[in-house]
């Protein structure tokens, strides 16, 4: 098990969009990216006729028709049949929640959509340019990504440093800190860079926040609650995206998976300041038929060897995967 800090090893659009259609979850608004075992490049995309024949319905967050999706395998090619949807860019949408049009961040889309699932894509608004004074260590944030190369912040620490800098959100993709372009940059990538800015100086992030229709505009949040209640998915079943094979369709997660997810993903936020609900439920996954934490750690190593993750993280994702089992939380 490598040790030490973590390192990286068109169709018509009218044919897609269903004018004036009611669907239960839509919203009709006022306005018009170190290789993972989640949500990554990996292998080709298989035959069409490996892909499920599934069709979601998805929006604009901030205001759309409904459009109609379908054939998609990972999380780029979720973007792109939306972007071809909206006749819009790929790289114009930083991420999608299920089933709600706000920025909710216990409903961002990860590995898992439920089958009956409504999509709603939040695409690029305004564009800010901030500096901040760092007085203590931690920043405050917890940084998450949309699988496509762009890290968004997921929380905000009340009482941070940041939570002082009124005009960063929750939602907010970063773009540049201190003039360097970090699209592409995974996640905990991002929150080493933040982490290793030095104490008592200014830096500078630039940002670009969700678009938002006028009915939307309201009080900064400071995103939701590591306890609240994170289901994935409503459906019957859900769609699991995987970046190496076909996409498939599984039942509903299991009492065990939640829990187990849910205290993983709380690891990688206190020892790595992120949160990824899809690779926390891929670690669960490594470590589901283990016998011993030995096992797990190799068995983990070579799924998700490019993360480097320190013994004591590991023992405690072992635990934790042994307490959801025995029903101890």
């Amino acid at each position: 098990m490598p040790l030490g800090p973590w390192r990286k090893k068109k169709q018509s659009t009218k044919e897609h969009l269903v004018e004036n259609e009611e669907v239960g979850g839509g919203h009709a608004g006022a306005g018009n990216q170190a290789k993972s075992a989640v949500n990554g490049a990996g292998l080709p995309p298989p035959p069409a006729s490996l892909r499920p024949k599934l069709v979601f319905h998805t929006q604009l967050a901030h205001g759309s028709p409904t459009g109609r999706i379908e054939g998609f395998t990972n999380v780029k090619e979720l973007y792109s049949k939306i972007a071809e949807a909206f006749n819009i860019s790929p790289p114009e949408i930083l991420f999608c929640t299920l089933n709600t049009h706000k920025i909710d961040m216990e409903k961002l889309l990860g590995g898992q959509i439920g089958l009956e699932d409504f999509i709603f894509a939040h695409i690029k608004g305004l564009k800010k340019e901030v500096e901040v004074f760092k007085y203590e260590d931690a920043l405050g944030l917890t940084i998450t990504d949309n699988g496509a190369g762009y890290a968004f912040i997921k929380r905000i620490k009340e009482g941070s440093v940041v939570d002082g800098v009124k005009v960063i959100c929750v939602g907010d993709h970063i773009e540049c800190i201190n003039g360097r372009n970090i699209v592409g940059t995974r996640h905990y990538e991002v929150a080493r860079m933040l982490k290793d800015l030095p104490r008592d100086k200014t830096f500078t992030l630039k940002l670009v926040e969700p678009m938002k229709a006028f009915e939307m505009l309201e009080p900064r949040s400071k995103g939701s609650k590591p306890g609240g209640d994170n289901k994935i998915g409503t459906g019957r079943g859900t769609l699991r995206l995987r970046s190496k094979g076909p996409a498939t369709v599984e039942e509903e997660p299991t009492e065990f998976e939640e829990k187990a997810v849910k205290k993983v993903d709380d690891l990688l936020e206190s020892y790595m300041g992120i949160r990824d609900t899809e690779l926390a439920a891929t670690m669960v996954e490594v470590g589901r038929d283990k016998k011993n934490p030995d096992e797990f750690a190799m068995a983990l190593d070579e799924t998700l060897g490019d993360f480097a993750f320190p013994d004591e993280f590991v023992f405690d994702v072992w635990g934790a995967i042994g307490d959801a089992k025995q029903g101890r939380f």
